[in-house]
């Protein structure tokens, strides 16, 4: 699978994200080139326990994420953060935990935008929604190197495209920038070779750090 990284937007401090920085993102990806290819969607689901008897607290995480991609509709990824912890399931698993009463979603975000071709790229730029609402909490975007699937050998490349990327969106004068998070995937278990699993683990700790991102800006 090629490399993936995902990005989110963090607003100044005083600022806030709304859609029109989402358009001013996707009108530089076109800027530079970029020819869409379409839409793409993906959903974030925060579950909690339910546990009735506390004395059965410790037998249950404290939380975990379930993620469904764009690239793979057949497919659910759990992450337990504190025990660093990726499972790949079939995606009818999400039907089995609607059903669950161990573990009720409290939290479920959309990622909605468009996909464009880039030369060796795919870059997908997209808003991040509450269920039935339309305000805009986030804005990530993924960056895909195709023809690599090493992080070691892609990241040169990578970091030589967010300079290019960088350089273009500031002509724009946005107030916040796009951040990429340095992980060690290692930590779960995730060797160089890029999967599903990493860009998995890579939406669950960008959503950590866009809330807290989100939080220190308001308060």
């Amino acid at each position: 699978m090629p490399v993936k990284w995902v990005l989110y937007w963090q607003p100044n401090q005083g600022s806030t994200v709304s859609s029109q920085i989402l358009n001013e993102a996707t009108q530089c990806v076109e800027s530079i080139n970029g020819v869409k290819e379409g839409r793409w969607k993906a959903t974030l689901n925060y579950y909690k326990p339910m546990v009735r008897d506390q004395a059965n607290q410790a037998d249950f995480p404290r939380d975990f994420l379930g993620i469904s991609l764009a690239d793979q509709p057949s497919k659910y990824y759990f992450i337990i953060r504190s025990q660093r912890i990726v499972l790949e399931a079939d995606s009818s698993i999400q039907l089995i935990m609607e059903k669950l009463q161990s573990y009720k979603s409290k939290v479920a975000l959309y990622f909605e935008g468009f996909q464009y071709q880039l030369g060796d790229f795919r870059l997908r730029v997209g808003k991040v929604v509450p269920t039935h609402s339309e305000n805009v909490r986030g804005i990530v975007m993924e960056v895909e190197y195709l023809p690599i699937s090493s992080m070691e050998k892609a990241r040169k490349v990578m970091e030589e495209f967010l300079e290019i990327w960088h350089e273009a969106l500031s002509k724009r004068s946005l107030p916040g920038k796009f951040v990429n998070i340095e992980l060690n995937f290692g930590e779960f278990g995730l060797a160089d070779t890029f999967t599903p699993q990493h860009t998995a683990v890579r939406y669950a700790l960008v959503m950590a750090h866009m809330i807290a991102t989100v939080q220190a800006v308001r308060g």
